[in-house]
């Protein structure tokens, strides 16, 4: 299915404005993180930790399943695909880790140390509070630079379909890609 231009519009906004907040929270948990693993003060430890936890618990899934969701409606719902272009599929396998790390990794993380933390104990391992963040930086800037340059070209399959795209076109007919033709 196709989206139309209004509906491609705003899902392009959706996915851009998601995309940004994503790479903004993670900056301000690396900025944190930075702040708790730094400082000598038991109480900005505490503050810093503690506010980790907040963005964790209550933005970070939200927005990156956002992200995730609007970029997968995006990919099948105009010719980019899913499967056509290498970028495409880089962008979306990169965006189901970093979200599947977010849960399973980030957050159990920034909640043991808030654990220990609050129980009156030093930050356990500055680990838990900053390899995330960097981690996930590093791909977000990486997906960023991928959508601007969109390098590598088509994958197989891309190539199959343009091929077969352009063999209908020469022969007159509409090109067959699998999609419903006219709306």
């Amino acid at each position: 299915m196709k989206l139309t231009r209004p509906a491609r519009r705003a899902t392009l906004v959706v996915h851009v404005a998601a995309s940004a907040g994503w790479l903004g929270l993670t900056l301000g948990l690396l900025a944190l993180g930075i702040t708790a693993s730094t400082t000598g003060s038991p109480v900005t430890v505490e503050a810093s930790v503690r506010a980790m936890k907040l963005f964790a618990d209550w933005l970070l899934l939200p927005v990156a399943f956002l992200t995730l969701f609007s970029g997968l409606l995006l990919s099948l719902g105009t010719p980019w695909g899913l499967a056509r272009h290498r970028w495409v599929c880089t962008k979306f396998w990169l965006t189901l880790a970093t979200t599947t790390a977010t849960a399973f990794a980030l957050r159990p993380g920034v909640n043991s140390a808030v654990a220990a933390v609050t129980a009156g104990g030093p930050l356990p391992d500055t680990g838990d509070v900053l390899f995330g963040p960097v981690v996930s930086l590093s791909a977000y800037v990486f997906m960023t630079v991928i959508s601007v340059l969109k390098p590598w070209g088509p994958t197989r399959r891309g190539r199959r379909l343009r091929a077969q795209e352009a063999g209908a076109r020469a022969y007159g007919h509409p090109a067959s890609t699998g999609r419903p033709q006219g709306r």
